[in-house]
């Protein structure tokens, strides 16, 4: 520990020490938008969620088989690790159906909010960039986003004409598991119609692991974790029609993806998914207002979970029809608004393949909203204010109906006390209606090896938070810290109890009784970060730590809560040479639920980059090299179910190129 400790801090002083060397950041670069806000502001403006976007370099040094492993050294963001193939991400300790995932503004419609061992649709090797707005974002995307959300940007209905065609291509080949990856999109226009296409080939071997699988246990295997290998395919197509009113587009995407489970069974899963949008926007529609902005999705999700030999055991199904609709008038007594309606209509289930007890009956949900959120200058301080309504049904085949209305409410304010400086607070009161697991489950979930049962008669969970925000948004050198508590009533966690049942329910099987349950809980935390010359040339650098702490009260922690995290990372770029190194540490994670029975152990990790650009004809081509845990340290993150006998990665040395056109 001393030694990390020292490593650390040689780091932190190290990037530090870089500071007076840096050249000035070039202006066009530093304001990067956030489509998942009302109004497409930049991060450093946001006052209703914080937020952050990776893009360019940045996200493709950070791109990894999962989403959860693209985002897991953000800021406040940790992940489940479920092996290679299904990592989600985490947000402030809060995961599963609080932290809502979209692509391009609309809910995935997959069902990774289910369970951790559920891979999340949406795929970043061919975004454009990934935001991630923490806090209660409820207000524009639903209840489900209590904890926050995450937006894939795949931009796959154009919104623009190209002048001419441009695109990219991507290979690359990891060292961890043979893996192998090639992903690319291509933008193009016939006259007023733009069209877009993108792909992804993902295949990669179990991966190779320092030490052995299972912590302290010598007999177990080493080497390479069993049952880590993945085999993705995605494809997407698009057009719209575009002119000087706006535009309309549609796109319809697939995916295939199948995966292994690291589980002490070693199943796999194959997952499914053919999704269709719409997406229109009419500037000016009528006097007082902006635009007019309509989006639909439709969306046929389905995984089977396989057993040793390749057989089906439980059958998941997700049908989904979203719309929405925002409306955004001008400036009106010094307020800038935008106000809509949202729906969704699914058909779930999770049903045996073996005639076992059904995880989840056919159960229909629907949901209709309304939103409202305004921004505007009280005085010296930018205040942005919004409520929705909400009203959930659920109707399952077998069991009772059950209907939730909802209301959600913000006020938040950023006071600019010096030029570059803000102090800023919001008030927050959201509301979450049970997920249909969480109401209706009464059977076997194969991958976790549980035996879930739900409850038909929780009550909705209500969650009040407060986050003060202190902060610096100009110059070379930035910063912000965050302070954030959420306490929410009747909050819903999954219990394990300790009793063994088999696939009817009955004593004795090896299913590990799981009841969700409701109770009082308490999250709260802090997060820091410091960061240099970030999109400017020469050196740059960035230092960081968060930490945040779930309680039920009086019944100790949240289960799977994130370890404490300290971090430090120094880069330079200049002509066609970019690099960069990075030291991640972990403390040791020791507060446990009252059924957790083993502390995860902390860890160090170090990555590094180089890449190097040339102009080859009429494409730039980028050779770049990634290297990932470098130390080979042996390393189990805290919020993983699967920590005990799935450690992460070991050393990964990933080669590969990269041309625009």
């Amino acid at each position: 520990m001393h030694i990390q400790r020292s490593l650390l801090a040689s780091a932190v002083l190290s990037a530090l020490s870089t500071l007076a060397f840096a050249e000035p950041a070039d202006p066009a670069m530093t304001r990067v938008l956030v489509t998942a806000t009302p109004f497409n502001s930049s991060e450093g403006e946001q006052i209703l969620t914080p937020a952050k976007v990776l893009s360019g370099d940045e996200l493709r040094d950070k791109v990894g088989s999962s989403l959860g492993e693209t985002l897991s050294q953000e800021l406040g963001v940790s992940a489940s690790a479920f092996g290679a193939g299904a990592s989600r991400p985490i947000i402030r300790g809060m995961e599963g159906a609080r932290v809502k995932m979209l692509e391009n503004g609309m809910a995935v419609s997959d069902v990774s909010g289910l369970s951790n061992d559920h891979a999340v649709s949406a795929e970043g090797a061919v975004a454009r960039q990934i935001e991630i707005l923490r806090g209660p974002a409820a207000l524009l995307y639903g209840s489900g986003a209590i904890g926050g959300l995450v937006n894939v940007v795949n931009e796959r209905i154009p919104t623009a004409l190209e002048a001419h065609t441009t695109g990219q291509v991507e290979a690359r080949y990891s060292t961890v598991d043979s893996g192998r990856n090639l992903s690319g999109s291509v933008d193009g226009a016939v006259g007023k119609v733009a069209l877009h296409g993108d792909g992804n080939l993902r295949q990669a071997d179990d991966y190779k692991i320092p030490g052995f699988r299972v912590r302290d246990d010598a007999g177990s295997a080493s080497g390479r974790l069993p049952h880590s290998d993945t085999r993705e395919k995605n494809a997407g197509l698009g057009a719209s029609y575009i002119d000087g009113w706006g535009f309309v587009g549609a796109s319809v995407s697939k995916l295939s993806n199948v995966y292994g489970i690291p589980s002490a069974e070693g199943s796999k899963i194959d997952q499914r998914q053919t999704r269709y949008d719409i997406d229109s926007l009419v500037k000016a529609p009528f006097a007082g207002f902006e635009s007019f902005k309509f989006k639909a999705g439709y969306t046929d999700y389905h995984h089977a979970e396989l057993n040793a030999e390749n057989n089906p055991e439980v059958i998941f199904k997700n049908n989904s029809l979203e719309t929405r609709w925002e409306l955004t008038h001008k400036p009106l007594a010094g307020w800038h608004g935008t106000f809509g309606m949202q729906t969704e209509n699914t058909r779930f289930s999770a049903l045996s393949a073996e005639g076992a007890a059904d995880t989840v009956p056919v159960t229909r949900s629907t949901s209709t909203a309304a939103f409202l959120v305004e921004e505007g200058d009280v005085g010296a301080v930018r205040v942005n204010a919004g409520a929705r309504l909400e009203r959930v049904k659920r109707e399952p085949v077998t069991g009772v109906n059950r209907s939730f209305d909802l209301q959600s409410t913000s006020l938040g304010g950023m006071w600019p006390f010096l030029p570059g400086y803000g102090v800023g607070a919001t008030l927050s009161y959201a509301q979450r209606a049970p997920a249909t697991e969480e109401l209706y489950s009464g059977g076997p979930h194969d991958a976790t090896v549980t035996f879930d049962v739900g409850n038909a008669d929780f009550r909705k969970e209500t969650s009040r938070n407060v986050e003060l925000t202190l902060q610096k948004t100009a110059g070379l050198l930035r910063w912000k810290a965050n302070l954030f508590q959420s306490k929410v009533s009747d909050f819903i966690y999954g219990h394990v109890t300790g009793n063994l049942l088999d696939g009817e329910g009955n004593p004795g099987g090896e299913f590990r009784e799981r009841i969700f349950e409701q109770g009082n809980a308490t999250i709260c935390g802090a997060e820091v970060e410091l960061g240099y010359n970030q999109l400017g040339l020469g050196w740059s650098g960035r230092v960081f730590a968060d930490t945040s702490r779930g309680k039920l009260d009086g019944a100790g922690s949240l289960p799977l809560q994130p370890a404490t995290r300290l971090g430090a990372s120094v880069a330079y770029k200049e002509g066609a040479w970019r690099g960069g190194l990075s030291l991640v540490q972990a403390q040791r994670q020791d507060r446990l639920a009252s059924f957790e029975d083993s502390a995860t152990p902390g860890y160090t990790q170090v990555n590094a980059n180089l890449s190097y650009t040339q102009k080859l004809g009429a494409q730039d081509v980028t050779w770049f090299l990634l290297a990932k845990n470098m130390t080979n340290a042996e390393i189990r993150v805290s919020t993983s179910v699967l920590k005990d006998i799935a450690p992460l990665p070991g050393r990964n040395v990933v080669f590969g190129v990269r041309t625009k056109f």
